[in-house]
């Protein structure tokens, strides 16, 4: 809470948040590919819709890396694609090694 008008007359508090916004979006869309690749390998059925929703929210809060968003995307979806093709083959929702 701030009690007396800042030196300058801006609100430091709405300059705070349009600094950080991208930075988060940045880093929503790293998350989004690391969870999109991890998600190959084990938890896809978790980890690709949390991807597709972190790719999603960074794309739209205009990240300035689309190209890591649309990776975590693809790869987000990879991740649904394999599981759905994984249980076609084995009849079953569980993975057999």
């Amino acid at each position: 809470m701030q009690l007396t008008a800042s030196a300058t007359g801006r609100d430091t508090r709405s300059t705070r948040t349009e600094r950080t916004g991208p930075r988060d979006a940045d880093g929503m869309a790293v998350a989004s590919f690391v969870l999109g690749l991890l998600g190959l390998l084990v938890l896809n059925v978790f980890l690709g819709p949390i991807a597709i929703v972190l790719a999603v929210v960074a794309l739209w809060r205009g990240t300035k890396r689309p190209g890591r968003a649309f990776l975590g995307l693809g790869l987000g979806i990879a991740d649904l694609v394999v599981l759905v093709t994984l249980m076609q083959l084995d009849n079953t929702v569980s993975w057999s090694f």
